[in-house]
């Protein structure tokens, strides 16, 4: 998976969501521009860093097996679970994600600094005070956390989730999260996204 460059990963997972809404037996890479709006070209040098069988033919992809082989080469069928650290309103609403199908992932415990917000909270899963962190984390295997602490916190607590284990942080704080060792990270700026989504507006057509 190392030699995949990272936007062709990025386009990858998304194809792996269309195909998955998809009720057909096949898929042409010209059926894939339409929906996606890359390149066929692009699509087949995407395809081509697959591994396994992906059913590839004149006719198309089976995109059953192209999901399978998106999968084994990103290594998405490794079960990992996850937890919720802050529960305020972002934090308290992502405890419902496991009411969705998640396939190789697993919601197992949401974690506050304030004992009565966890105390007081409904949630389909067990809630923790912040304080139990470490000791949750070891004792369920837990790799990868969702960060949705304030600003202020964000780094002391990534640090707290490193040092307990946590191999990957989902961090929608807008900081750049500094910690040592090897930890993946991936920020969710919601400005970011609407000002990359602007610069991408159709232009505005004068009447």
């Amino acid at each position: 998976m190392a030699q995949i460059p990272e936007p062709a990963k990025g386009r990858l997972l998304y194809l792996m969501r269309v195909l998955e809404k998809m009720g057909t037996k096949q898929v042409t890479s010209h059926q894939i521009e339409a929906l996606t709006g890359w390149s066929s070209v692009t699509v087949r040098k995407d395809v081509s860093y697959l591994d396994g069988d992906y059913g590839g033919t004149t006719q198309g992809y089976d995109p059953a097996l192209l999901i399978r082989a998106i999968k084994k080469t990103l290594d998405l069928e490794t079960h990992r679970r996850f937890c919720v650290v802050g529960l305020g309103r972002l934090g308290s609403a992502y405890l419902n994600l496991q009411a969705f199908h998640f396939g190789e992932f697993e919601l197992v415990a949401g974690f506050d600094i304030s004992v009565n917000r966890v105390e007081i909270l409904k949630s389909p899963v067990p809630l923790y005070p912040a304080y139990k962190m470490a000791e949750i984390i070891r004792r369920f295997s837990i790799e990868i956390a969702l960060l949705c602490v304030p600003d202020g916190a964000a780094q002391e607590t990534a640090k707290k989730l490193a040092a307990a284990g946590i191999r990957g942080i989902l961090n929608f704080a807008p900081v750049v999260l500094t910690l040592d060792g090897e930890i993946a990270v991936r920020n969710v700026y919601v400005v970011d996204e609407l000002r990359a989504l602007s610069i991408n507006l159709p232009p505005v057509l004068e009447l």
